[in-house]
């Protein structure tokens, strides 16, 4: 049985040993041929088509799902099932990136024939320049590394790494020569917490009509109090008599309000409550919001019109609701 000490030295040497194999990998993607497959699929008018076996298959997967997250269009063909019809995802326009360790994958090289003819230009990704795959190619990224991490020497472990990082390399830099924003980012990746921060506004998540918090300036606090308490944000909205903001009365001032013993039943909201109040409007998005109340140390927001009438509100449980925190 191995010891403790054992299995964290196993450990260190396979992150050694890969991250020496990404020090080997930057002399290839510092290199013309880099450059020529970023300008062969910026200039592509169809979608990358992605192709691996085995683990370059899985390494495949990620690099085609992370192309198409950054603003290049791809996805994944299994080289098998190609050969049984998927091949007729391919169309004139794309360009294919095909990957393998070796080269020599059969299932990938039985295709390069009609990959040829259809006039398919291709990316191959290989540990070896002198495959067939290398050989047949219109571009190759070499990703040749000194060994595996593996210390048999069979597990792909270094060389997936490598693989990876190429992917990686070739997605950030079409990223930024599309110039690709975080805006575009979310727009695929609605689902996503970083989309929910890029793309909720706050009229999206902001109480209204009934259930916004709104009373006169004139009633008592006591009036106030239920007002808050039906609605649940916390606080509500003072207005005038034409309806426009004239204050915020929180929980926090009720706190103030008791501890100075004023009387709830006389003392009308206008007395006590916090005028010039923190207020947006509904077009900023709900994270501009979120800084807003962040930076104000509020916990919650009145939301107004361009004549400073409230049309809504929303508080940091909403925010959390949302996915925003």
């Amino acid at each position: 049985m191995a010891s403790e000490t054992q299995f964290r030295q196993w450990g260190r040497n396979v992150i050694d040993i890969e991250k020496s194999a990404l020090d080997h990998l930057y002399q290839f993607v510092d290199s013309a041929e880099f450059e020529q497959a970023c300008e062969l699929i910026i200039q592509c008018k169809g979608k990358v088509i992605v192709m691996g076996m085995g683990k370059s298959g899985h390494i495949g997967n990620k690099i085609s799902a992370t192309l198409a997250s950054t603003g290049t269009p791809a996805f994944f063909v299994h080289p098998g099932e190609a050969s049984h019809g998927d091949l007729g995802a391919l169309a004139e326009n794309d360009v294919i990136l095909a990957i393998s360790n070796s080269g020599e994958s059969s299932e990938i090289l039985t295709l390069f024939p009609v990959i040829k003819r259809m006039g398919i230009p291709v990316i191959a990704v290989t540990g070896k320049p002198e495959s067939n795959m290398a050989k047949f190619a219109q571009i190759h990224l070499c990703i040749e590394v000194p060994e595996e991490a593996c210390p048999l020497g069979l597990a792909p472990t270094s060389s997936t790494t490598a693989t990876l990082v190429m992917g990686d390399a070739l997605a950030v830099a079409l990223l930024q020569a599309r110039g690709f924003t975080k805006d575009d980012f979310a727009l695929s990746h609605p689902g996503g917490s970083l989309g929910r921060k890029l793309l909720l506004k706050v009229d999206d998540i902001m109480h209204q009509g009934a259930d916004l918090p709104v009373v006169k300036q004139d009633i008592s606090i006591t009036e106030a109090l239920y007002e808050i308490s039906n609605k649940g944000l916390g606080m509500t909205a003072v207005v005038d008599d034409h309806q426009s903001l004239v204050g915020v009365f929180t929980d926090g001032d009720l706190r103030r309000v008791i501890d100075a013993e004023v009387n709830l039943r006389t003392t009308a909201i206008s007395q006590v409550m916090t005028k010039h109040c923190v207020t947006c409007s509904t077009n900023i998005l709900a994270a501009e919001a979120l800084q807003v109340m962040e930076t104000k140390n509020i916990n919650g927001l009145l939301i107004v019109n361009s004549a400073n009438q409230p049309i809504g509100a929303l508080n940091m449980l909403d925010m959390v609701k949302a996915g925003v925190i």
